[in-house]
């Protein structure tokens, strides 16, 4: 889904009446093909739903009102992931939390909806059907049918971290290209230039092993790719190819998958002097790697992480700080604003390089 397809959707443009007059069925009709699909032949379904699709018509909105009137009285959250993930993951958590005190302020509920492309039970149906009065979209890669799902709904949208530039929509987020490209120039005054990546997934089919320069151009995740790209402008400015930097992908921002990279990784180029993490969580597991290793931090091995989640702090580990529940507060203001909206905004927030103990000079 590109910014430009995005812009051109501001409301539907068929009702369920009109689409029951240019079938020339009942109204209760197309409304089971959405909400009772077992009452109708799979041929009459199939042609309400191609000629809803025809005529722009995304299905029976469950809030015909806007978010102004609150007839639903809950914000929907839209994840990339599964519905533990946001229990689990410690930046999820804290952005929730962040969510929640601006819904809690604002006396509405918080319905999660899960993003997972081929999951059992789960298909952007599950978006167009939640009652809710707009959408929080939290880290979405770019051309994803959820997203697009609540783009056609007719309710206020706020979307997080990524993807950026969505035309008509509110966007809360940090820069995460300067606030690696600072990270990577403390590495660089440290004097490392043998530097290696241990990233969470690149895009939505995220493989398990070194990524591609051809892979990183064409990252589905924006966050991933502009902190790559922060890094590898401060490493080519002191003289170092990126093609002499291996990025190691995961599947998933998992400590225990980090680890298992980390290994990989310095298998295949054990003359590294700092590893550069996309997140605290793959941090964190590159540090268990290493400590299973024997190598020693930072006086052999200098690692650093992104987020600045609490056991972050623990670890001693040099990172980028983010306002994480921050985040959350402010995509819920805006979403639950019930001022005049002319023009989309834009709220970058502030992230912080935060020097520990797991970054030092390079040994000689």
């Amino acid at each position: 889904m590109t910014a430009q397809h995005a812009g051109q959707r501001s409301r539907r443009t068929a009702t369920l009446a009109s689409l029951a007059a240019e079938l020339g069925v009942s109204r209760t009709t197309v409304s089971n093909a959405y909400n009772r699909p077992d009452q109708l032949s799979p041929q009459l379904r199939q042609r309400v739903l191609d000629t809803a699709k025809r005529l722009g018509y995304p299905g029976p909105d469950p809030v015909a009102r806007s978010l102004r009137i609150r007839r639903a009285g809950a914000v929907g959250l839209l994840l990339t992931e599964r519905l533990s993930y946001a229990f689990r993951d410690p930046g999820a958590v804290a952005f929730l939390e962040g969510l929640s005190f601006a819904c809690e302020d604002a006396r509405v509920g918080l319905l999660l909806v899960p993003a997972v492309e081929g999951a059992s039970g789960t298909d952007p149906a599950v978006v167009a059907r939640a009652a809710v009065d707009g959408f929080v979209v939290y880290s979405m890669p770019e051309n994803n049918d959820f997203l697009q799902t609540v783009l056609d709904r007719p309710v206020p949208t706020v979307v997080v971290d990524e993807p950026a530039g969505v035309d008509g929509v509110d966007f809360v987020g940090v820069d995460d290209w300067a606030a690696m490209n600072a990270l990577a120039r403390h590495l660089v005054e440290l004097g490392h230039r043998r530097v290696g990546v241990v990233s969470s997934a690149i895009s939505p089919d995220a493989s398990f092993g070194f990524a591609s320069r051809d892979r990183q151009r064409a990252a589905g995740y924006h966050v991933v790719r502009n902190r790559l790209d922060g890094l590898r402008r401060s490493l080519e400015a002191v003289g170092v190819s990126w093609d002499d930097v291996p990025v190691m992908e995961l599947p998933a921002n998992d400590r225990t998958l980090a680890a298992q990279g980390a290994h990989k990784l310095l298998e295949a180029y054990p003359d590294r002097t700092a590893i550069v993490s996309i997140t605290d969580i793959v941090a964190l597991g590159v540090l268990d790697a290493l400590a299973e290793r024997g190598v020693s931090v930072p006086s052999q091995m200098s690692v650093t992480g992104f987020d600045d989640v609490p056991d972050a702090a623990l670890a001693g580990l040099t990172t980028v700080r983010q306002p994480l529940r921050e985040k959350g507060r402010v995509a819920g203001e805006l979403l639950l604003d019930t001022g005049e909206r002319p023009a989309p905004r834009t709220r970058m927030l502030t992230a912080d390089l935060v020097i520990r103990e797991t970054t030092g000079p390079v040994s000689e």
